[in-house]
């Protein structure tokens, strides 16, 4: 499956209600805890509570990550090296504020360690995510995409979203997975093929970021200083954008308590966070993304506001029932 972006439109459809939300299954791949609930907080909590199967795959237990609170500095990896550890219980939390209940560890918890930011001796650890073989990787999250049989993948893009390693492996996991998850012929013993309809990149536009930069000089703020707005992850051209999903604001409300949930990382004040630089940044309720596989389910030149549009409604509830079936 090429990293590029590949779009098709699919002919018009008369009566296209939705599909019930509970035949919908959407699963996430992310490097570390807390890159799910910054980048899809909203989204997560969202979908599941209209009653989807959200499915979170998290590639790290973030053992690398800088440590915020003073009294739990004994935790970072040049003394104790249990941050890991303490961020599976953080995971979990955020996972509770945002009502989801399928989350897996890649291969299993510490399967594959956090490999540090790019250049860092880390890089060259044996168990560093960054070492790991893109194929057997990829086998791990095939499993995982045969078993929940997912209509709709989100991961970053190719770069990861700001160059880090375990991002840039983590899409390329998940969009080789999904590759190979379609091939009858890979290891069929993890389950029978399956392909994932659309397939979306996290993404952030620059107006709005600029404007919630906008929003946090004028609310005025405690952190030391401001993040800049490319210091934001996968920041594009407005026109970049093919999906906008802006939830309720108890799915905003969730968001914020995930956040908070990973307070080892994170540092939430009102509408604003910080990461370990103590640089404020603007908490987003509405969450964007890329379409790059998969027909769009908008009119040309407007954002999808629902991750599932377009899909195939009759072709979907067929193959929902032919999986609950098999599944009994």
């Amino acid at each position: 499956m090429s990293d590029q972006p590949a779009r098709t439109r699919p002919a018009p459809r008369e009566g296209g209600a939705s599909r019930p939300a509970a035949s919908r299954r959407l699963l996430l791949v992310h490097a570390h805890p807390d890159d799910e609930s910054i980048n899809n907080g909203v989204t997560m909590a969202k979908y599941a509570a209209e009653g989807a199967r959200v499915t979170l795959v998290t590639c790290t237990r973030g053992e690398e990550g800088e440590v915020i609170p003073p009294d739990l500095a004994h935790l970072a990896p040049d003394r104790d090296d249990t941050l890991g550890e303490y961020r599976v219980g953080e995971l979990a939390a955020a996972m509770a504020a945002l009502g989801v209940t399928d989350h897996r560890f890649l291969g299993g918890p510490g399967r594959y360690r956090d490999s540090g930011m790019m250049g860092a001796p880390q890089n060259e650890r044996p168990d560093a995510f960054w070492q790991a073989p893109l194929d057997e990787a990829a086998g791990h999250l095939v499993a995982v995409i045969r078993e929940v049989r997912p209509q709709v993948l989100v991961t970053y893009d190719p770069d990861g979203g700001y160059g880090h390693p375990d991002h840039i492996q983590a899409h390329r996991v998940a969009m080789r997975g999904a590759e190979l998850a379609a091939r009858a012929d890979f290891r069929p013993e993890l389950g029978g093929a399956h392909t994932i309809g659309k397939i979306y990149w996290n993404c952030n536009p620059r107006s709005e970021v600029e404007e919630g930069f906008a929003r946090l000089r004028a609310a005025g703020h405690g952190f030391p200083g401001i993040a800049a707005v490319d210091d934001v992850p996968g920041v594009v051209p407005d026109s970049e954008v093919t999906a906008s999903l802006t939830g309720e604001p108890a799915h905003t409300a969730a968001k914020t308590a995930a956040m908070r949930a990973h307070h080892t990382q994170i540092a939430v004040d009102g509408p604003f966070f910080a990461l370990s630089n103590d640089l404020g940044q603007p908490l987003f309720g509405t969450e964007h993304y890329r379409l790059v596989h998969g027909s769009p389910g908008a009119a040309d030149g407007a954002r999808e506001d629902d991750l599932f549009a377009g899909w195939d409604d009759m072709a979907g509830m067929r193959e929902s029932a032919r999986f609950e079936e098999a599944a009994e």
